[in-house]
């Protein structure tokens, strides 16, 4: 296996996905090599439980990726090769309680106020996300660009120009605010905080990290503002389309090949080593890779990197492990409240109060005693998943130890490893948690399958310690200093190699932020350069 292109992308997670495909059709010649035996990362469909039930095994929701630049430089492009969304223009997603209460969201922005207890919180909200559309360009585009850029000063002026001081200084607190906190700031009732703090896992915080004073109304915005699309059919059929997609711009696609090593040529990454042989990039290496594994194993140790850089991705953090759990159901459950039937996607929380313990019960290595359960019910918006008149659960798990050495409930005997003993006690704790509401659903389970921390960090190289997230996204692994201070910008120190994935901005999430901003900026240089 050898050869000379353009580019080399390494790793075919969405980022991957869109980068080749953006540098494809600016002109480049691209080679993507994936070590998984399919494309994808996490994002796939399988018949996890019985057949004719499709679940989608880790990611499923795509707010982010179609709400995001790569999608406007693509979509059309996928749409043509098959990829199809199905989605909701009401209830959105919602949280239920431990004591029953129900809050939800719809798309409907009012709609959701309404239901809100005091009258100054309905106001409230709808000028909290008012204020975060009336600056998407200048906040959207400071979370979607390179940091380090002078490219980032247009939207700092921006909102300047639009906030003044002392309303961009009001953007800067809410950034180092946590989610909890920024709720009790604005809010007098708890419904703003219920609804949206246990989404902030999605974003890999906890309700009292900060920066979820930004990420809240950035997450309930979009929600509102795009819905939570689901693939018609299956995630596996973006994948396909991209596929396809690649396929027609010449991408050549190595599956089953690992990278090995970078190859380095007077101090520049010239190509990698997988598969038993060399591929040469003329331009540039794209690495949808932990920092971990980039700078402590795929360089080589005389690559010009500084002392510091090699340190601080040594001592790069993890964060929470997670657990997916799909249950094949014999019918649609029968939630107490009757809404919840036909909500895509809601939590079973108490908001920040319990959600917050969850995630301190995790950090400290035990297993939650109320983990915050994410129930997705996607055959209400795609019905073809499951057989006629059955129904299927898709369950996210986000507060789990990696090596849980005790259970917070005292129940369970945890030992530092996920044993199947361990793995089915804990599963039978989710699934009373959710019969709460749903008395009926120990009677339609007919088949369940759990994908474990291990499983997680077995099946994607860059799911360390079973974090789907590409680590913790704590603020100072966060923005301005992701995945680490001294090489936070997608280009690395290292000549000709670029860092894209979810360890890098703008973070985890399904969304393909630094995949399109490397690609973009790797074209306009060969334009600008052409030009000249």
């Amino acid at each position: 296996m050898t050869g000379t292109v353009d580019a080399i992308v390494v790793g075919s997670g969405v980022n991957g996905l869109v980068a080749a495909a953006e540098l494809a059709k600016g002109g480049w010649s691209v080679v993507l090599v994936e070590g998984s035996r399919r494309l994808g990362g996490f994002i796939a469909t399988e018949e996890r439980t019985l057949p004719g039930y499709l679940h989608d095994t880790y990611s499923s929701w795509h707010p982010l990726f179609v709400s995001g630049r790569a999608y406007a430089a693509l979509g059309k492009d996928l749409h043509r090769h098959g990829l199809e969304y199905r989605n909701t223009d009401g209830l959105v997603t919602g949280t239920v309680t431990d004591d029953g209460r129900v809050v939800l969201a719809h798309r409907d922005p009012a709609i959701t106020a309404e239901a809100f207890g005091h009258a100054e919180d309905r106001a409230a909200y709808l000028a909290m996300l008012q204020r975060f559309l009336d600056n998407i360009d200048a906040v959207g585009g400071m979370l979607g660009d390179e940091l380090r850029s002078p490219r980032v000063l247009r939207h700092i002026v921006r909102l300047l120009r639009r906030e003044r001081f002392s309303g961009t200084e009001a953007w800067l607190r809410a950034t180092v605010t946590s989610g909890r906190s920024y709720c009790r700031s604005a809010f007098r009732g708890d419904e703003p905080d219920a609804l949206w703090a246990p989404w902030l896992l999605h974003a890999g915080l906890s309700p009292d990290h900060a920066s979820g004073g930004l990420m809240l109304p950035a997450i309930a915005a979009a929600l509102h503002g795009f819905g939570v699309p689901v693939v018609a059919g299956g995630a596996h059929l973006f994948v396909r389309a991209f596929e396809r997609l690649l396929g027609e711009l010449g991408v050549d696609i190595r599956t089953g090949q690992p990278v090995e090593r970078l190859l380095l040529t007077d101090g520049r990454v010239t190509g990698v080593v997988a598969g038993g042989g060399s591929i040469r990039a003329r331009h540039a290496v794209l690495a949808s890779v932990t920092p971990t594994a980039l700078y402590g194993r795929l360089l080589p140790p005389d690559a010009p990197v500084p002392p510091a850089v090699r340190d601080r991705a040594r001592n790069y953090r993890y964060g929470r492990s997670a657990m997916q759990l799909h249950i094949a159901l014999t019918a649609p459950l029968r939630w107490h409240d009757e809404r919840l039937a036909g909500v895509p996607l809601l939590h079973l929380s108490d908001g920040s109060a319990s959600t917050a313990i969850a995630c301190a019960e995790a950090e400290a290595g035990l297993l939650p005693r109320r983990p915050t359960v994410v129930v997705g019910q996607q055959y209400v918006l795609d019905p073809p998943r499951v057989p006629e008149g059955a129904a299927a659960l898709w369950i996210q798990l986000q507060e789990l130890p990696y090596e849980p050495i005790g259970d917070a409930a005292g129940e369970l005997d945890a030992t530092g490893r996920w044993t199947g003993e361990l793995t089915e006690g804990y599963v039978r704790r989710v699934l009373q948690r959710i019969a709460r509401h749903a008395p009926d659903l120990q009677d339609k389970v007919l088949a369940w399958d759990a994908v474990t921390p291990p499983d997680l960090a077995a099946y994607n190289p860059n799911a360390v310690a079973g974090d789907p997230y590409g680590g913790s996204a704590e603020l100072d692994q966060n923005l301005l200093w992701r995945p680490v201070p001294g090489a936070s910008r997608h280009a690395t120190p290292v000549p000709g190699l670029w860092h894209i994935g979810a360890s890098t901005h703008p973070g985890p999430g399904l969304g393909g932020g630094s995949g399109h901003l490397v690609a973009q900026r790797l074209v306009r240089g060969t334009r600008r350069s052409n030009r000249r």
